[in-house]
């Protein structure tokens, strides 16, 4: 039976407290983009905004749900079942407008819904000159048709990206239990790992301890053995693991409170101390990640880390990982800060705040090999440095 981890002690008081400054840090980026309605739908916007938390992966590809959320004012949710959601003052039906709930004619049901938006505009007395609507996850239709009644629409994923960055004590807090639960799952992957079983079964252990602990779901089946290993990218599948196989994967977990927790580990089945190419792998992604974690500075433009950053091995250069950096907490989240080689091409500069939880990364595996190894730590940038939050172990026998 999976054991339920104990939960931070988190009075009443102190969740409010946190969604009190999400809302307060989404409202604060609404005010500096002059924008005075944000209307959400993406689940995850949902959950920072108001601590929405129904039917969340539904609501990815279906939104039934949104909610108006204005620079000043009540707060407004259209097509909650819960009528309890913090700081929402309202609970209204919903205007369908996706194919699944509205019909393949969405033309009139997004001309009543931009017509919601301007009743609701109108009754809060929210439009200035210069003004915007941030809008996000919705058919073209909806932009169009506010469009049509002369609002400026622009697109509200940027803002609730740019407010989630920054991290309250208690979302820390959060994002430390969910971490506890993966590796509490780890752990007993890494114990129940044997010759024989699949990539799937290895992988649901985590899945178990997620769900059983209040988790959300995983993001994806990122696990593979073998040769499996190399490319990276290979999610799991019913290939049978066999003694000696590396195996590795990345959690990326959606847990408890929804807050996501993000570590690579991999490992040998059967243990002992692998072969050549295993431990020079291993040793790569291990010294990846731990320089790149000690350059980390609050204030340091994305660029510079960049061009700081561990210089790899000419072998293992070509199967780079789609970035060095990135943002975690209610997903994956803002910045990614890529490789130099895909700089020119992908990159953009942005600043290393304080309170910001970044994700530190490595895939070693040479082009055309048969061994990959993904190692993979979260790190809270403080003012001082970095506080690093995983610490499943690594693999000792595989380090030279």
């Amino acid at each position: 039976m999976t054991t339920i981890l104990p939960e931070p002690q988190l009075s009443k008081n102190t969740l409010w407290e946190m969604f009190d400054y999400r809302l307060a840090r989404l409202r604060q980026v609404m005010a500096e983009k002059n924008v005075n309605l944000c209307i959400l739908a993406n689940p995850i916007s949902l959950r920072y905004a108001i601590d929405f938390d129904e039917y969340q992966v539904f609501q990815a590809h279906i939104p039934t749900c949104y909610l108006f959320v204005p620079i000043e004012g009540p707060l407004v949710m259209h097509g909650a079942t819960s009528n309890d959601f913090h700081n929402v003052d309202e609970y209204c039906r919903p205007r369908f407008v996706s194919p699944f709930d509205g019909g393949l004619d969405l033309g009139e049901k997004t001309r009543l819904f931009a017509n919601d938006v301007k009743i609701f505009i109108k009754k809060h007395q929210l439009q200035q000159a210069g003004d915007s609507i941030a809008l996000e996850r919705f058919t073209p239709l909806a932009t169009q048709a506010l469009e049509a009644l002369k609002f400026d629409v622009i697109d509200a994923d940027c803002l609730v990206e740019q407010a989630k960055v920054i991290k309250s004590d208690t979302e820390i807090e959060c994002i430390k239990h969910s971490i506890a639960v993966t590796e509490y799952g780890i752990k007993l992957m890494q114990e129940n790992t044997r010759a024989g079983m699949t990539e799937r079964q290895l992988w649901s252990i985590l899945h178990q301890v997620n769900v059983a602990n209040n988790g959300c779901w995983m993001e994806g089946h990122m696990l593979s053995s073998g040769p499996r290993t190399n490319p990276w990218l290979q999610e799991a599948t019913g290939r049978v693991i066999e003694s000696g196989d590396m195996i590795a994967f990345d959690t990326d977990l959606i847990g408890p409170r929804g807050y996501m927790a993000d570590i690579s580990r991999s490992w040998i089945c059967g243990g002992g101390t692998g072969t050549q190419a295993q431990r020079d792998a291993y040793q790569h992604a291990f010294d990846e990640v731990h320089f790149n974690i000690d350059i980390i500075k609050p204030g340091m433009q994305f660029s510079e880390l960049v061009e700081r950053a561990f210089k790899r091995k000419k072998i293992y250069q070509h199967n780079h990982y789609v970035c060095v950096y990135h943002g975690a907490g209610l997903s994956d989240e803002y910045p990614k800060i890529y490789y130099h080689d895909d700089w020119a091409r992908d990159g953009y500069d942005g600043v290393v705040e304080p309170n910001t939880v970044l994700c530190v990364e490595s895939y070693s595996g040479a082009l055309g090999g048969d061994v990959g190894v993904k190692l993979e730590q979260m790190v809270l940038v403080n003012e001082a440095g970095v506080e690093v939050l995983s610490h499943y172990p690594f693999e000792d026998s595989l380090i030279q």
